[in-house]
């Protein structure tokens, strides 16, 4: 699943200071990442290559070798695989242990050119635009919070320089150490080292303010497919890493997100909670849940904010 930007906030000399502390999956926005991220594009292009290379001589050894086996009658096509028919004999001897190998060989050179292929494909995308997996979905969020509240702004990603050749120049330097130092790095005009972390902090003050409370009705053990919650239950159980949490009749669960027959959320702890346990969250059933009264007030008053604004 994909892995938020940690936010950090300290205080320094009163002034309260937004920490961009980045996890490790951000590979472009890290010092580090990013000067592996020219190896791995390299081994990326030359692993295909050398594969491509190896198919070649696979398949030509394979189409000399069986040529040299073929005899043809009238309708049949014979392939003897225990000597050659023709002058001048293999160096080596080809026979149909050889020849499984060979092709074995030759599937592994063909799956791995698709497979580092790709993985090429995905890492110039990422490098021509300066976007990863997860800033393209904050941006996403980004733009669907300003269409949802009908605000009168632009998002503009910071560190997309607006151009595909300057974005590639940042990873691809002639001295082989990609720009930036790991804490601040070339912008966009306009934007600010913070841009992303401050859209980031509307999210999940957003994300709190449209969340709904609800109500267990039915238990629930936390089973990744239950069996008894329904067929339609079981089979579009959501397919992360993202835990199922718990419930008991009569607790309540703040959702955040969720699917036709799942939601997401977190359970609201009281006093008799378990202790050392600050948060606990995941998926649970939507058939377990009815939403609170209180929180249909909640509803309209933000479909009237949103009206407002």
């Amino acid at each position: 699943m994909p892995c938020l930007s940690v936010l950090a906030l300290s205080l320094w000399g009163g002034n309260r200071k937004i920490l961009r502390i980045l996890c490790i999956s951000s590979i472009v926005k890290s010092a580090r990442h990013t000067r592996r991220l020219v190896h791995i594009t390299a081994e990326s292009v030359t692993a295909p290559l050398g594969c491509i290379h190896a198919a070649f001589i696979f398949v030509m050894t394979m189409y000399t070798q069986l040529y040299n086996r073929l005899s043809f009658g009238w309708n049949t096509v014979r392939i003897d695989m225990n000597a050659a028919q023709r002058d001048p004999l293999p160096i080596f001897p080809f026979g149909l242990a050889a020849f499984a190998a060979t092709l074995f060989a030759l599937g592994l050179a063909l799956g791995t050119t698709i497979a580092v292929g790709m993985l090429f494909f995905i890492q110039m995308k990422i490098i021509l635009r300066n976007k990863t997996s997860i800033e393209s979905w904050i941006e996403e969020k980004a733009k669907d919070r300003i269409q949802y509240y009908q605000l009168d702004e632009v998002f503009v990603f910071p560190y997309d320089m607006g151009s595909r050749w300057r974005n590639f120049k940042q990873v691809f330097t002639w001295s082989g150490v990609p720009e930036g130092d790991g804490l601040e790095w070339p912008i966009r005009e306009g934007c600010h080292q913070y841009s992303l972390t401050i859209e980031q902090l509307k999210q999940k003050a957003d994300k709190r303010v449209r969340s709904v409370r609800y109500k267990v009705i039915e238990d629930y053990s936390g089973a990744c497919c239950p069996l008894n919650k329904g067929i339609k239950t079981f089979f579009t159980s959501p397919c992360t890493e993202e835990p199922r949490i718990q419930l008991q009749k009569g607790e309540f669960i703040l959702a955040t997100r969720g699917l036709r027959y799942w939601l997401y959320g977190d359970k609201i702890l009281d006093d008799s909670s378990v202790e050392g346990v600050s948060r606990i969250r995941g998926w649970f059933p939507r058939n377990c849940v009815e939403k609170c009264p209180c929180d249909v007030e909640t509803d309209q008053a933000l479909e009237g904010e949103k009206k407002n604004r």
